[in-house]
């Protein structure tokens, strides 16, 4: 009998970073491997990736790394993964070459080249497990779930997937797999949440098509159009749409080069004949003939449309008569954002449609896809995955609707090894799961206590004292010098700073002419009583930074 246990290192009360493990027995399957980016709490935080902690102490069990999709919150983290762990990756054509894009662009891991292409109808057999996979429709193509067969019963991760029986055969879900799957008794279902409490049915991939064509038809102006360039399926629909009605393409935005010139290699994405003009060509042709297709990751094609609008873009400006077409549905975090974007494009003189105003959009199940899901797999256990808590709660009770007992549905957190043993799956502790921020180069040098100080100076500014003293005199050489950003405007405070350098003075002398004199309480005691004396006077606490410069005969140093 084998040992199995399930462990979701990300993924769960949480968007992005995906990344669950498989053990069985002795070995240790990788599933996804996700990164997400921050929302506006993380101050200058690039990416945020999930704790490898485990996988690097048990390195020699790790039979590998098997991906989803090529969007980032499978593939995003890769990188980091393999420049510690030197393990294969699997995953579909397009994934694996986006996956080798990601890897080659980071300097630790550039040298990484152990990646496998697979397919619907392969098969891995690694002696606990027998791995396969399942074609999947979601808004890029190579998509696949994933299952592993063990002697206890198979164990099935979604990935992200939608069902759509209008769906073009690239991007088409193949239902008879599924049903043999779960013919062949599925012990653990892991499914994607992220649409689990939205009870508005989504719309087919046709009805969006049909509705691209017909924004872009009745458009008498020049069209920019907002999409992320990961959304493969999207910007086919532009470029059908673009083609029958007769315009001109320019490609711009950051991940042209990494997403869909690789898709356009692979031919997963299909571009119509003499479609595309370059920037430079687009003097040659009248606005209505051209449609601006600005993508990039999530939130980029946004901030370019801010761009455009205050005329800082480097290549498009908006003019009085262009529609802005946002065809990327906005997270939580970004709704903010893209109604100041929508009025900063008015104010330019545009006009803004969103796709979201007339259909509901998604590349992620609803309800009823979930619910058939697990029709199809009929699984002992279910374990929601891919969502925030409320959406695990929503999966769960989907699945609870089928007459799966909450006693078999596992709503985890971060960390929490299920483990089924003795033909009883149940709670088995915890493995280091925290988050791993990513800031330029840096990996995990980023805690709390840095982004308190960052979020502090974003809020209150930074107030720096320098004072210059002679320890063997017992006296202050140079009063103290005051500096402020981002605190308050120092002409007009005269009175304030005058305060602040007299009672840096005093605490300088009562140290000065102490016996247990320490650089440490000095500085410690001038942050506390400045804080103190500085929140009273204007409610606000900067980070207050105290420089203590030593002078005497011989040398001058700093502390």
């Amino acid at each position: 009998m084998s040992t199995v246990k399930i462990i979701p290192f990300s993924g769960v009360r949480e968007n992005g970073k995906n990344m669950y493990a498989v053990e069985v027995d002795n070995d240790i399957f990788v599933l996804d491997c996700g990164l997400k980016y921050p929302e506006n709490e993380l101050l200058g935080i690039d990416v945020v990736i999930p704790d490898f902690t485990y996988l690097i102490e048990n390195a020699d069990r790790v039979a590998g790394v098997f991906l989803t999709h090529g969007h980032a919150d499978a593939i995003g983290a890769l990188p980091y993964l393999v420049s510690e762990v030197a393990v294969p990756v699997f995953g579909t054509e397009l994934t694996i070459e986006l996956a080798k894009l990601n890897v080659s662009q980071n300097e630790e891991s550039k040298s990484f080249k152990d990646f496998h292409v697979i397919d619907e109808h392969t098969e891995i057999d690694f002696g606990t497990a027998v791995i396969s996979f399942f074609r999947t429709t979601h808004t890029i193509p190579d998509s696949v779930g994933i299952s592993l067969k063990t002697e206890e019963g198979t164990v099935v991760y979604t990935g992200d997937f939608k069902f759509d029986p209008t769906a073009i055969p690239m991007y088409a879900t193949n239902y008879r797999r599924l049903a043999e799957i779960g013919s062949e008794g599925v012990l653990a279902l892991l499914s994607s949440s992220s649409n689990a409490e939205n009870p508005i049915q989504v719309a087919s991939e046709r009805e969006i098509a049909s509705e691209v064509f017909d924004t872009i038809n009745e458009w008498n102006g020049r069209i920019i159009v907002a999409s992320v360039a990961s959304n493969l399926q999207r910007v086919q629909q532009i470029l059908n749409a673009a083609k029958k009605a007769g315009r001109k393409v320019v490609l711009t935005g950051q991940d042209l080069d990494r997403i869909i010139k690789t898709a356009m290699r692979l031919k997963k994405l299909e571009v119509p004949e003499d479609i595309l003009v370059t920037v430079k060509e687009m003097k040659k042709y009248q606005p209505e003939e051209l449609i601006i297709l600005e993508t990039g990751r999530m939130g980029e094609p946004i901030k370019s449309l801010q761009k455009m609008a205050n005329r800082s873009h480097r290549n498009v400006k908006i003019e009085d008569g262009d529609l802005v077409y946002i065809t990327t549905t906005p997270t939580i975090a970004m709704e903010t954002t893209v109604a100041k974007t929508e009025d900063m494009i008015y104010r330019a003189g545009g006009v803004v449609k969103s796709i979201s105003e007339n259909l509901r959009v998604s590349g992620h199940a609803n309800p009823r896809d979930l619910q058939l899901m697990m029709n199809f797999m009929s699984p002992k256990y279910f374990i929601p995955v891919q969502g925030e808590y409320r959406q695990l709660a929503a999966h769960a009770s989907l699945a609870n609707e089928l007459g799966i007992p909450f006693k078999d549905i596992f709503i985890t957190g971060r960390g929490d090894v299920l483990e089924y043993k003795n033909k009883h799956m149940s709670a088995a502790g915890s493995v280091p799961a925290d988050n791993i921020m990513i800031d330029g180069i840096g990996v995990g040098d980023i805690g709390n206590i840095v982004l308190r100080d960052r979020k502090v100076l974003s809020d209150d500014g930074i107030f720096v004292v320098v004072v210059t003293i002679d320890r063997k005199l017992k006296k202050i050489v140079s009063a103290p010098q005051i500096t402020s950003r981002g605190f308050v405007y120092i002409k007009a405070s005269r009175d304030l700073i005058k305060e602040s350098a007299e009672t840096t003075s005093e605490i300088v002398e009562k140290h000065l002419h102490s016996d247990d004199f320490e650089w440490s309480k000095l500085k410690q005691d001038i942050r506390d009583q400045l804080s103190r004396h500085l929140f009273e006077q204007t409610k606000r606490r900067p980070v207050i930074l105290p420089v203590i410069m030593e002078a005497n005969q011989r040398r001058g140093r700093r502390k």
